[in-house]
């Protein structure tokens, strides 16, 4: 487990994943590098729309089909800060390139500009993200606590909420249906 870098992979929790933050979740690893990792859950819309939060944030959302979309939870960490996985990487202020076509931006102007519907082609906008201390993921990853596959952007982006996990199982050949609680050994 040294050395690996699972920035622009997904985190599958594994059946035994009891924490209620991150139980059936799917996490897509932002930064990953020896002080940790970060990224967002991308299948836990919350009952919220972007024209809900546009309006919290004073911004007149001009796109009624982009505001019928939901707003996520992204991880128990900065629940009230907003957080934008979006294509492509454009040049807004907070951004952490994840890979060459995708970033994670914090700052308000790419609001902004998507309020008035120049911003990214696509987008998916959480509260809050997930993060692990220098160790902790290769830790849990060693524990079976999570399935990791290099992410699709098709995943993030293109599928409802409710289909996401099982097109992320589907990448490593697996169902996850079949996964049982204990670790295999053979």
């Amino acid at each position: 487990m040294e050395n690996v870098n699972l920035t622009g992979h997904f985190l599958i929790a594994m059946p035994a994943m009891t924490d209620p933050y991150f139980a059936r979740s799917l996490t897509y690893i932002c930064e990953h590098n020896e002080q940790g990792a970060m990224g967002v859950v991308i299948n836990r819309p919350i009952e919220m729309t972007l024209t809900e939060l546009f309006d919290q944030i004073n911004l007149e959302l001009s796109d009624e089909r982009l505001g019928q979309s939901p707003v996520h939870f992204g991880g128990p960490v900065q629940i009230e800060r907003g957080f934008v996985l979006h294509q492509p990487i454009g040049q807004w202020q907070s951004s952490i390139a994840v890979n060459a076509d995708t970033a994670l931006t914090t700052s308000r102007d790419i609001l902004e500009a998507s309020a008035h519907g120049a911003g990214p082609q696509r987008m998916l906008i959480t509260l809050g993200y997930a993060g692990w201390t220098a160790g902790q993921l290769e830790s849990e990853l060693a524990q079976n606590a999570w399935l990791s596959v290099e992410a699709e952007d098709s995943v993030i982006f293109d599928l409802p909420f409710d289909q996401k996990l099982g097109a992320a199982m589907h990448l490593l050949g697996v169902d996850f249906a079949s996964l049982s609680d204990e670790a295999g050994h053979a």
